[in-house]
């Protein structure tokens, strides 16, 4: 169905002057445009819910201009899928994931994941609010042709095992997966722990079979996928609060005509907040709503503070390994 078909037209009849006028601006070329989606995640995923609201309002600020095709439950993948269609420009032109999958292009870009690196969820959302994080949005975009258009995330991650894990005797030695960037392995390492990288989908089979003993993750990702099943204790480090950036192919972008990308990129920052505010609100719900089935048993790690002294040595080095020492120090200055 084309913008100016007769059956849209009388849908459009009706509509105010600015939407009319906007439409008319598109080019022809603009008509069939379709926005590919991906979420590893059902629909009530905060994700999933978020990704939805960027379409909404895509076609709030654009009439008529693109239709949507989002893909759930890990269709077309998982996220280490996801960078290289975004890079080459095929199969997916937008999703949300976490920047530790795009460092092999973005060496930088997992400083905004680094564990402890936000004292609280007021410290997140006013670093994310900003534009703190510009210098890592250009590297990815010069390195991989991928662009941030907007900022979700606000899940806390804490340590999710198979036994308790409680205090620093406990932590030493735990086998346990952490995202792929290497300042996550990093950050466990030097709280004494057993870290190594592996993907996201084999960590269920993975502890199940020993392999590992556990890994970190936030409520809406342990409840979604049953980790609890697996690994029932929670420990609550909240050693981070998840960023997560909203993603889009920058090959599409530069394809859709300028209004369009105007739309895009107004829709992906307010659909960021919109996921930070749900999905920070939902967090604590999850876990209690797991607490309540019996699945998950939750305890304090005792010695919280220690954590925070350990880790700021590599947090610094690895800010200075590259040359973000200025970003971390203004991040930490908020």
């Amino acid at each position: 169905m084309t913008l100016f078909d007769s059956t849209k037209r009388k849908t459009l009849a009706g509509a105010l002057a600015l939407a009319v006028g906007f439409a008319a601006s598109i080019p022809a070329a603009a008509q069939d445009i379709t926005l590919r989606g991906a979420s590893m995640f059902d629909d009530n995923h905060a994700f999933t819910k978020t990704m939805r609201e960027f379409a909404r309002l895509v076609e709030e600020k654009a009439p008529g201009a693109a239709t949507f095709d989002l893909r759930l439950n890990g269709e077309l993948g998982v996220e280490k899928d996801y960078v290289n269609f975004l890079q080459q420009g095929v199969a997916i032109d937008y999703t949300i994931m976490a920047p530790s999958n795009m460092a092999k292009f973005a060496p930088a870009i997992p400083l905004m994941d680094m564990p402890f690196l936000f004292r609280d969820l007021d410290h997140w959302n006013t670093v994310l609010s900003s534009d703190a994080f510009a210098p890592l949005e250009k590297e990815l975009l010069d390195n991989a042709d991928i662009m941030i258009i907007g900022y979700t995330g606000g899940g806390v991650r804490n340590l999710v095992s198979a036994e308790p894990i409680g205090n620093l005797e406990e932590l030493n030695g735990h086998k346990m997966r952490v995202m792929g960037a290497p300042i996550q392995a990093q950050i466990f390492d030097a709280l004494t722990a057993a870290p190594s990288a592996i993907a996201y989908n084999e960590v269920y089979n993975a502890i199940q079979s020993g392999v590992i003993a556990g890994f970190e993750n936030e409520a809406a990702s342990i409840q979604n996928l049953k980790f609890y099943e697996v690994a029932p204790h929670v420990t609550l480090t909240k050693h981070t609060i998840t960023v997560r950036p909203i993603v889009m192919s920058g090959k599409s972008f530069r394809k859709l005509p300028e209004a369009v990308q105007k739309a895009v990129m107004e829709a992906g920052a307010e659909a960021g907040a919109f996921g930070r505010e749900l999905e920070s609100r939902e967090d604590g719900i999850k876990l209690q709503e797991m607490v309540d089935a019996g699945q998950v048993q939750v305890q304090e790690f005792e010695g919280r503070e220690k954590l925070l002294d350990m880790v700021v040595p590599v947090q610094d080095a690895f800010a200075a390994e590259i040359n973000a020492t200025d970003l971390l120090t203004s991040v930490r200055g908020m």
